[in-house]
């Protein structure tokens, strides 16, 4: 079994500037090249799981996202991070799916794909849904980023860069 660090994308790889599908438009957010490094160096699997909910919103296509995560892993390659894998929810909050946090099916289908020890893996959001999803995958190591001492996170950090305290080994 491997261990894996899920992380979300707005708000933790780049600054959350709502519904960013534009390569001009995404910003990395400060510490993220150095805490990758340091989860990709202790052997952890680096997985973006994230909501989209733009797509089914209509305000910007599938075609533009997976443009944006070409450039956006590129960008981490050339710094030697390589991403595992980005799975996405492209649904509006209306449509009930199983993918969209806070529900964990976008955890559980990379769980069962990678064989991920959920014991050894962590999650690193900045909303109380990523969370909740985590939870719901067993996945109780959780860090919030932010203030928000109610996430039900197990750590509460302001900055990226702090993951890297919490995560040794």
């Amino acid at each position: 079994m491997q261990k894996a660090i899920f992380l979300d994308r707005d708000g933790v790889i780049n600054v959350d500037k709502a519904y960013v599908y534009k390569v001009e438009d995404f910003e990395f957010c400060n510490g993220i090249f150095e805490a990758l490094s340091h989860f990709q160096k202790l052997g952890y699997l680096l997985i973006i799981v994230t909501n989209q909910s733009g797509i089914g919103r209509g305000y910007y296509r599938e075609e533009d996202f997976q443009t944006l995560s070409r450039w956006m892993r590129k960008e981490l390659l050339d710094a030697n991070i390589k991403l595992d894998a980005i799975y996405h929810c492209p649904h509006d909050p209306e449509a009930n799916c199983t993918c969209r946090k806070p529900k964990s099916g976008m955890f559980e289908e990379a769980i069962k794909t990678f064989d991920i020890d959920v014991k050894s893996s962590w999650m690193i959001g900045d909303k109380t849904s990523d969370i909740e999803a985590a939870k719901g995958a067993k996945i109780e190591n959780t860090i919030f980023l932010g203030e928000d001492q109610n996430s039900g996170a197990k750590y509460c950090v302001n900055l990226v860069l702090d993951t890297i305290d919490l995560i040794q080994y």
